[in-house]
């Protein structure tokens, strides 16, 4: 019986080889799981819930698919304390035949540490290989529930919500003639490592014994062996779920709490939105959220060891403004806006400034293909925003830095000179900074400096407070949700947009969707080794696991051709 044919609870026994695997059928069987643990949580049947969850998590399907997530993302370079990488369909073969749970004992966690923005040090904990896929076959069973009993303003660390559906709901949350004047800008100390294991083994609806061990691994630091009494890991697959499940409920509690009327007849106009730890709560004055607000919602954090920061614990008014997820929201007049934050564009102008000084003897190409990333990457998170003033004086400065380092490069050419070397006209443009990359055996070909001005300014719809990625009812709703974000995402790029588009959005193996998150490649229906060409005819996009696994067959049939086994 091959891969593809094997239920989705039977157990993961049976040899197969990695890039024998039918994907198609082991996101089927997953899928149809996850929507019957939707259903019953809906319904409160909880036995129900638990039987599920076992069901996926002994599961071929559910095993394969949590192995494949922890070597398909970048994380899989970082080995754990073990060194163990599973880079090679042999190892991930073996390792989806290792993944039990009889005898099961997750090592302890490699920790590191990471620079923050403010200077401080971030703790980062890496599991093995092992752990991590133990972690993502037990996520594929509990996030389901966790979507299902989420808070619906809550956007972090949740599938397929991002920082723009916060930006966006804090936006119109402030917007408009009655909207409340004052917000409470939360921040909890140190959520992750704070959170009480005790309060997790009683409310997480997963195998407690399992979610123990997790919780009790301990980390390696310098060799040296620490415990962990307490708080979630940094760098563990299913920490973010963790976190969230502690903090939903807080918008409920409030409302439960807070009476919708004030003292004299207002409307107390509080409400709630949270990414990760970090959250904002309006109210209609500043004395409501600092003797009735703040004080509930210490209370609901307390049971769950965790508290406020009382440095990064603000009542502003939004006419002063304030700064959440890297935006400035503020009201200017009688309009609410979110533009780019004082910080955010600092760590923008030092990266280039930075990247720059330490380039100054890489070829003008591989500059513009960096100088690139930075740009675009850091547009785009901005492009929702009202940008485009920000957006005119960065490309100003990031163009006398360019200029600058041209200079340096050549201090006794005349400024004619140097700007005949690297500037050219382009698409009506004066002054476009340009270079050449090589491209192997087929020569080179120029690239030029991208704009932050070139990038439009979009209005981000945000997602239903009440959707559901596991639920059947959303299947439709999430589809036109995804098309209409990698439109926007591969806008202007030529050939993929035009594939994207011919292949629906899916991958022509697997029939998946292609999203930013599990990435794409161009395959070649006629290698060009063959003769192919790059001819959009000879091209598809493909998962990066699909298009390993199309190679690999191929390169077997070969092998099997030239010994006259086939």
């Amino acid at each position: 019986m091959s891969a593809g044919n094997n239920l989705a609870g039977a157990a993961s026994t049976k040899a197969t080889d990695w890039h024998s695997i039918d994907w198609i059928a082991m996101q089927r069987n997953v899928r149809r799981l996850q929507a019957r643990i939707v259903k019953a949580t809906l319904e409160g049947r909880r036995g129900k819930v638990k039987a599920l969850q076992r069901l996926l998590t002994h599961s071929f399907s559910g095993k394969a698919l949590a192995v494949l997530r922890v070597t398909e993302n970048s994380g899989q370079i970082s080995p754990g304390v073990d060194g163990v990488r599973w880079n090679t369909p042999d190892k991930k073969t073996e390792a989806l035949h290792a993944l039990r749970q009889r005898g099961y004992q997750p090592l302890p966690l490699k920790r590191v540490y990471i620079p923050k923005s403010n200077d401080t040090l971030r703790p980062l904990s890496i599991p093995t290989m092992k752990d991590r896929a133990m972690q993502a076959l037990y996520l594929l069973a509990v996030d389901p529930v966790a979507e299902t009993q989420a808070d619906p303003h809550s956007y972090g660390f949740r599938k397929e919500r991002s920082c723009h559906d916060a930006l966006r709901h804090c936006h119109t949350l402030l917007s408009g003639c009655y909207a409340p004047d004052w917000v409470l800008e939360g921040d909890i100390k140190s959520c992750f490592d704070r959170i009480s294991h005790d309060w997790l083994l009683g409310h997480v609806l997963m195998d407690k014994a399992m979610l123990s061990q997790w919780l009790k691994a301990g980390y390696l630091y310098r060799n040296t062996f620490h415990q962990t009494t307490e708080g979630t890991p940094q760098g563990g697959v299913i920490s973010p779920v963790l976190a969230n499940w502690a903090l939903d409920g807080l918008q409920q509690h409030l409302a439960d709490n807070i009476p919708a009327f004030g003292p004299k007849g207002q409307r107390s106009k509080v409400h709630l939105v949270r990414y990760a730890d970090d959250f904002i709560i309006s109210g209609y004055s500043q004395e409501l959220l600092r003797k009735e607000v703040l004080p509930k919602v210490a209370k609901f954090l307390k049971p769950r060891g965790l508290e406020l920061s009382v440095e990064k614990t603000l009542i502003t008014h939004k006419k002063k403004g304030f700064d959440f997820l890297s935006q400035t929201v503020r009201k200017y007049g009688e309009k609410v806006l979110t533009r780019p934050s004082n910080k955010s564009t600092k760590r923008f102008r030092t990266k280039i400034r930075e990247l720059l000084k330490s380039s100054q003897h890489v070829s003008p190409g591989d500059l513009i293909i960096a100088l690139n990333q930075q740009i675009v990457g850091w547009g785009l998170y901005h492009r929702h925003a009202a940008s485009k003033q920000t957006f005119a004086k960065l490309d100003h400065y990031v163009f006398w830095q360019v200029w600058r380092w041209c200079k340096r490069r050549h201090p006794k050419l005349s400024s004619r000179e140097v700007r005949r070397r690297y500037f050219i006209e382009h698409e009506g443009r004066q002054w476009v900074f340009t270079g050449e990359v090589r491209q192997g055996r087929r020569g080179s070909r120029g690239v030029y400096l991208q704009r932050l001005m070139d990038i439009s300014i979009r209005r981000h719809v945000k997602i239903r407070g009440e959707a559901n990625p596991y639920d059947p009812e959303y299947e439709e709703y999430f589809e036109l949700r995804r098309q209409e974000k990698m439109d926007q995402c591969l806008e202007g790029r030529g050939v993929l947009q035009s594939l994207w588009e011919q292949q629906e959005g899916r991958c022509v193996r697997c029939r998946g969707a292609l999203t930013e998150d599990r990435g794409w490649q161009l395959h070649h229906r006629v290698w060009r080794v063959h003769g192919g060409d790059d001819s959009i005819t000879n091209l598809e996009l493909l998962h990066p696991n699909c298009h390993r696994q199309i190679h690999a067959r191929r390169d077997q049939t070969e092998v099997a051709a030239s010994t006259g086994d086939v």
